[in-house]
């Protein structure tokens, strides 16, 4: 597989398509596109962390830039770094979810948000002119460390009004945690002891980037801590991604809550802290309408990808935002995907219902996605024709075409999105079940068939 580039980072595995070359290469197109300034860097704990530090520390350091190097850390810490310092931007080592053989550059701006597709282009246009801003011996930048972030990130958490460690303190909770031995190992239990949880139950909490599951927190990796919780009798697992800007729950009894509904819970304490509207994907589940429509409030979708959802949260300035696959944003600690604030909100709203875990899940509806993909090639048509087709179809639903083509149903909804590495086509669909759902992605294959 080749050197996967977009404007929010490179991603490869590493050694035969994210090499030392590239590292530096696009290293220092980004530090040459910032014109200097200091850059917050971090990694999460993948083996080959260590050697990308370095190359991305000095050729940062050979294009002027002043490097504050932060070790392994969440990748909302380096983001609430690039806020403390001020800084130009900020780089995560970090290929979140893949294996470990990846690694990848996350891009940050001045902003702590990952960079805009304008950003992104000129950053990349650099890289590929080869024009980089090298310094002479007497102007090249400097390089020191901060081993506190994480805990400064995790003080800014407790500060934030809506969070009060006596009533979490009150409930005795009982926390099982897996960290996929990634960035998360320490930040998460500290973060859950510093809550007032009383006990915290670890499991792969060893940040050696030694993946014991596949680290996409996704159902069919989740077994064993599914186990821990109904061993331990704990009233939450709590399960991040190596980079953890992701997070997944689940419930006393074992059962994972679905990764759409840590989105929903999250909305659903927030919203009932402060009015105002809210943002995810257009991807994401129609969960986050229905919690939003409780409070009176709409929920606004945007193309899908962080950056995008952010950038609308600002348009209408959402009190809350994310994605449905566990990442969650509250702007009043900063614009980005965070697991630890995540995490916090939901143990302040549990403790604050007094229901159990699996009390509170059954408070919301159920929905089920189905998730698929058209081979293109094999149908000899181009996405863009089959994209034209849907949308020409249901004319009539007025089908939202800002990232592919998006239809909604009275009892449900479709989302196709092109892939601009593989000749394919995605189908996302949900209805109230599994069946649905399928039919839904059914129709889509019949029409193009």
């Amino acid at each position: 597989m080749a050197l996967m580039i977009s404007v929010s980072g490179i991603r490869g595995i590493f050694g035969t398509d994210l090499t030392p070359e590239n590292l530096s290469r696009f290293t220092a197109a980004y530090g040459t596109w910032l014109k200097g300034g200091t850059i917050v860097l971090g990694r999460d704990s993948r083996t080959t962390g260590k050697i990308c530090e370095d190359i991305v520390a000095s050729t940062l350091a050979s294009v002027g830039c002043d490097v504050i190097k932060v070790g392994i850390v969440p990748t909302p810490t380096v983001a609430m770094g690039v806020l403390k310092y001020k800084a130009a931007g900020g780089i995560i080592i970090s290929a979140s979810h893949n294996p470990a053989q990846w690694n990848a550059l996350k891009l940050l701006n001045n902003t702590s948000e990952f960079m805009d597709a304008e950003q992104g282009k000129e950053m990349l246009e650099i890289a590929e002119s080869g024009k980089f801003a090298y310094q002479p011996y007497d102007k090249i930048g400097m390089v020191r460390e901060d081993n506190e972030l994480l805990n400064y990130h995790i003080e800014q958490i407790l500060k934030l009004p809506f969070i009060d460690v006596a009533t979490i303190t009150s409930a005795n909770f009982s926390v099982a945690v897996d960290a996929v031995n990634g960035a998360g190992s320490e930040g998460v239990p500290q973060l859950l002891e510093q809550l007032g949880v009383k006990t915290v139950h670890k499991l792969h909490c060893t940040p050696n980037g030694l993946f014991p599951h596949n680290p996409e927190p996704l159902p069919e990796h989740l077994t064993e801590i599914c186990e821990v919780v109904k061993e331990k009798g704990a009233d939450l697992g709590v399960v991040t991604d190596p980079d953890a800007d992701r997070l997944a729950l689940v419930d006393n009894t074992g059962t994972l809550f679905g990764e759409e509904y840590t989105q929903a819970t999250v909305f659903d304490f927030i919203l009932s802290k402060k009015p105002g509207a809210t943002a995810t994907n257009l991807s994401s589940s129609r969960v986050a309408d229905d919690v939003s429509k409780k409070y009176g409030q709409v929920c606004h979708r945007s193309p899908v990808g962080e950056i995008n959802v952010v950038k609308e949260m600002q348009k209408v300035d959402a009190v809350v935002g994310g994605e449905g696959s566990g990442g969650v944003i509250v702007p009043d600690l900063h614009y980005g995907r965070d697991a630890l604030v995540g995490i916090a909100c939901v143990i302040q709203h549990l403790a604050e219902q007094k229901m159990s875990s699996s009390e509170y899940r059954a408070t919301l509806p159920d929905y089920f996605m189905s998730k698929s993909k058209i081979q293109l090639d094999e149908l000899g048509k181009d996405a863009d024709e089959v994209l034209t087709l849907v949308r020409e179809r249901y004319a009539n639903l007025n089908p939202d075409t800002r990232d592919g083509v998006k239809v909604d149903f009275e009892e449900g909804w479709i989302h196709l999105r092109k892939s601009n590495t593989e000749p394919i086509i995605r189908i996302y669909s949900e209805g109230k079940s599994p069946e649905e759902a399928e039919a839904f992605a059914n129709r889509i294959r019949t029409l193009i068939a």
